[in-house]
């Protein structure tokens, strides 16, 4: 017969693997995606290097998983700031706004989610996480078209162009530690959007 885990066993593993992704996030906010090596996140979660490759096959496996987990979680928080009352123009401003706010918070890591060199595994990952993104900038482009506050344009190619641009602009602070170039942002995305508002900074 197949051996068959006891629930005991199975909450043990997760609890392990939950650990395991803890340390992988915090190794990747200190030292990126280059730093986030398989020894280098089983020395910080204290367990041996074979307790990781029995959840995680490959480190890019590993990496997977937990860019999925960040970028739920940051998607999420653009998505609850986006939702709050105010013109489409404030919600899609506040996605960026809470966006660099975030990334600079946690350069490290925000740099590996964007730019960092990553094998093609994280390479499709960090795709849909923009496309996430995407789509949560493009619900509000679209909610300003309908309403006639934003010119007719194509809500998803706006969205995925401040999307890009604005990925783009981070990339500098997130290196230098300077933020001056993000200062420049807001007025870049309410100019982008062609609204009554795009006069505003």
């Amino acid at each position: 017969m197949p051996y068959r885990r006891t629930p005991k066993v199975q909450e043990r593993l997760d609890a392990q693997r939950d650990a395991l992704l803890a340390a992988a996030i915090e190794q990747l906010a200190e030292r990126g995606y280059a730093g986030c090596s398989v020894s280098a996140v089983a020395e910080r979660a204290g367990v041996a290097v074979g307790s990781v490759y029995r959840h995680f096959p490959t480190k890019a496996a590993l990496v997977v998983e937990l860019f999925r987990k960040v970028v739920t979680r940051e998607v999420e928080a653009v998505r609850t700031v986006s939702e709050r009352p105010g013109t489409p123009a404030e919600r899609v401003v506040a996605v960026f706004d809470t966006f660099a706010n975030r990334a600079l918070k946690t350069p490290r890591m925000a740099y590996a989610l964007l730019a960092e060199p990553v094998d093609a595994p994280i390479e499709a990952e960090r795709l849909v996480f923009r496309r996430a993104f995407r789509d949560v900038v493009a619900q509000h482009v679209a909610d300003g078209v309908r309403s006639g506050v934003f010119p007719a344009q194509d809500a998803e190619v706006t969205a995925a162009a401040l999307v890009g641009a604005a990925a783009e602009v981070l990339i500098g602070p997130l290196t230098t530690g300077s933020a001056d170039e993000v200062s420049g942002l807001r007025t870049f995305v309410l100019r982008s959007l062609g609204g009554s508002d795009a006069g505003h900074s």
